[in-house]
């Protein structure tokens, strides 16, 4: 997990929604819904323990995310789907066009058919619900149809099986099938439960409860106080379901819905656009040009979108007055080539998606303010207390940390890291082969670091010439004194320098000032650690790669006729001690330094077995 996403991880609210993750090119690669979106997509970044592999593989390439507020799960579900079809991410791709979705079809021309789930639409009459742009939607619909619609799921062969006068199944004694098998219900009346679950599917709910409603009445002046309680939970269920929709049903409706969010210092305008009844995708628009009124940024900003955007839908929704409403609506209206409609309205569904968009805009406003905040903190800010503590009265623009590796001693290396504006300045990172024989003396070795660094300044290296605001050496005061040595030495005596003691994480200062031991909470510490530990992989990972090396090298002193100067050119050509015993005698001549006898010796001594015959 990177930093962005790590301080994103810490703003993710308590609410439903739907996140979108994204790579390093900012690319959409998995939309997903939550109910809570903290928790869901935090479990993303937990242990990979119990994930499966496609989500593991999802999870290396997030670089950022982002996430859109909504009303409820329902909400978050049609909008994921929408997105979903819209940007095609990589990790939610499960069929590869629109004519493979799921639908869901049922066949009047039956006489008890069955809601099924098919692949493609045919000119059979049928009625065809969806498409279901993903499984999650199919499931939630057909168990949405099974717990409140008593139609039969099975496969049975109804007319067979009056005609035997079969009983009925267990579905029927818990109430989740009307049982058409058993001949208790006629062709017409299983056909008005079937329009009843279509209504459902489209939308339509108060069609539903309606009806449902006659029947529970009717079964109460029939005195089947059983059957009318079924009616009466099936009527509560379907409309505690209704009343968690927001506006988004199967009608025909064309809608950009705009609300503008100010928060005194940046401006936002969040868009919902919602086509045929569903809302398809969402945009947020920074404003400039702060102390103008509402009404006069919601005019400014409506002309300029219009302009670029193509064809405008029936209804424009705003949340604010839009100055000369009037005459924008007729602009539109004439793009349009038919009436548009420019509405803010004060009640309704329209009034939901006005008042979801404003909470969107601001809850992304109070996003980007917290993350800047807390970027500052974690860097530039942090720069500024850092130079206070080492008596400097500005923030230090160009720190670098110095670090050295060796293992018992040999193949010593130094690293030299650089962090600009509190920022990791990888372009100017440099590595350093420590010549001399320190035998393990990290002062030996951080001072020739430092001089080659220095002096390479002074000669006027471009590599090097740009000089530190502030020097900070891993280690205690020792380390540190040695770095003042040569500060010293060179004539740079403005530089400040501090060191960092490993064992209890504390700033040592110059001269006889006592160490800093910052709270472990301290943007200081933080910063100071980051930049430690970035020159402590430096190091490490330059001294693995000689290491590396030297042991291909102690393999190859073992062949006659095989130098130093011929070890070096194994190494560059074939890189790795599998790749030299895996060369064939013609691939060791061909490297430039070899000849044929000195190949055929390093061919037969990796192939003892095939010595005889090598050349023949």
């Amino acid at each position: 997990m990177n930093e962005i996403v790590h301080n994103k991880l810490d703003l993710l609210p308590d609410a439903p929604g739907v996140y979108l993750m994204m790579d390093g090119r900012g690319e959409i690669i998995y939309v997903g819904k939550a109910v809570n979106l903290k928790n869901r997509v935090r479990q993303y970044f937990q242990s990979s323990r119990n994930h499966p592999a496609k989500v593991i593989a999802m999870v290396s390439h997030i670089e950022d995310f982002d996430y859109i507020l909504t009303s409820n799960e329902t909400e978050a579900f049609t909008l994921e789907s929408n997105l979903i079809k819209q940007h095609r991410p990589r990790y939610n791709i499960l069929l590869k066009d629109d004519k493979h979705f799921p639908y869901l079809r049922v066949d009047f021309g039956q006489d008890f058919p069955r809601v099924e789930v098919v692949r493609r639409v045919k000119p059979d009459g049928a009625r065809y619900l969806g498409p279901y742009l993903s499984g999650i939607a199919l499931r939630d619909a057909i168990n949405a149809v099974r717990e409140y619609f008593p139609i039969r799921h099975c496969k049975k062969d109804i007319h067979k099986a009056i005609a035997r006068r079969e009983r009925p199944c267990l579905m029927f004694h818990i109430g989740k099938c009307a049982a058409p098998c058993s001949g208790s219900m006629t062709k017409e009346q299983y056909h008005a439960l079937l329009h009843q679950v279509v209504a459902f599917l489209e939308g339509n709910i108060q069609l539903v409860l309606t009806r449902l409603e006659e029947q529970m009445n009717e079964a109460a002046d029939a005195m089947e106080y059983e059957r009318a309680a079924q009616y009466r939970d099936r009527i509560r269920a379907i409309r505690a379901l209704g009343e968690h929709q927001l506006a988004i049903g199967a009608n025909s409706k064309e809608r950009d819905v705009f609300a503008l969010a100010n928060d005194g210092s940046d401006m936002v305008v969040f868009a919902l656009f919602q086509r045929n009844g569903k809302v398809v995708g969402t945009e947020r628009f920074t404003m400039l040009g702060t102390g103008e009124a509402a009404d006069v940024i919601m005019a400014s900003f409506l002309k300029q979108y219009y302009a670029d955007a193509g064809e405008p839908p029936k209804e424009v929704v705003v949340r604010d007055h839009v100055q000369d409403a009037e005459g924008i609506a007729e602009w539109l209206s004439e793009k349009r080539g038919s009436k548009v409609l420019l509405i803010r309205p004060q009640r309704g569904d329209r009034k939901k998606q006005a008042e979801l968009a404003y909470q969107n805009g601001m809850d992304a406003l109070a996003r980007e303010n917290m993350l800047k905040r807390r970027a500052w903190e974690r860097t530039e800010g942090a720069s500024l207390l850092l130079g206070e503590l080492a008596g400097m009265n500005y923030a230090p623009e160009r720190m670098e940390c110095y670090d050295n590796s060796h293992f018992q001693g040999s193949e010593t290396v130094g690293s030299m890291v650089v962090f600009t504006g509190g920022q990791p300045d990888k372009k100017e990172y440099r590595r350093f082969k420590i010549k001399a024989d320190t035998q393990g003396d990290d002062y030996a070795a951080m001072r020739e670091m430092l001089t080659r660094r220095f002096e390479r300044a002074k000669q006027g290296d471009e590599r090097f010439v740009r000089l530190p605001d502030l020097l900070i050496v891993d280690g205690g005061r020792g380390q540190l004194n040695v770095a003042l040595e040569v500060l010293e030495s060179v004539g740079l005596y403005d530089i400040a320098a501090i060191g960092l003691a490993e064992r209890n994480e504390e700033i040592i200062l110059p001269g006889d000032e006592p160490p800093i031991l910052l709270e472990r909470s301290s943007p200081v510490l933080h910063l100071v650690e980051r930049i430690r530990d970035e020159a402590h992989r430096f190091a490490i990972t330059y001294h693995r790669s000689l290491r590396s090396k030297s042991a291909l090298y102690s393999v190859l002193d073992d062949i006659g006729g095989i130098g130093p100067k011929r070890r070096r050119a194994l190494f560059d050509a074939f890189l790795t001690m599998d790749a030299i015993r895996a060369a064939s005698e013609e691939e060791l001549c061909a490297v430039p330094g070899m000849n044929a006898p000195a190949a055929k010796k390093a061919y037969a001594y990796f192939h003892p077995e095939a010595a005889p015959g090598i050349g023949e």
